[in-house]
């Protein structure tokens, strides 16, 4: 199957899984912890459905940002010269 009719049976399986929960909320009511966390999830997996039908309509995007290589050479010491060494406080300093 394609990325679309994928993306259309979660789609699909999404709603009935909504109008299940309408079912359940006559039932139990929409007060209760349990009921509003459920609705609450099934709430955020339409919102990442939906993000997801976005990043696969454009496929010309990367899906991830691009990789920034960092030499191995050791940096100047002289940017670290008016610094204190973090987490260990100034020399001259002693801890209480």
């Amino acid at each position: 199957m394609s990325v679309h009719d994928e993306l259309t049976t979660v789609q699909r399986s999404l709603d009935d899984l909504y109008r299940s929960l309408g079912r359940l909320e006559k039932q139990l009511g929409t007060g209760g912890l349990e009921m509003r966390r459920v609705r609450m999830d099934a709430d955020h997996l339409r919102e990442s459905l939906a993000l997801l039908r976005d990043a696969a309509r454009s496929p010309g995007a990367p899906s991830r940002p691009d990789l920034v290589t960092i030499s191995d050479t050791p940096y100047d010491i002289s940017l670290w010269t008016d610094s204190d060494d973090e987490g260990l406080g100034a020399s001259d300093r002693h801890a209480p």
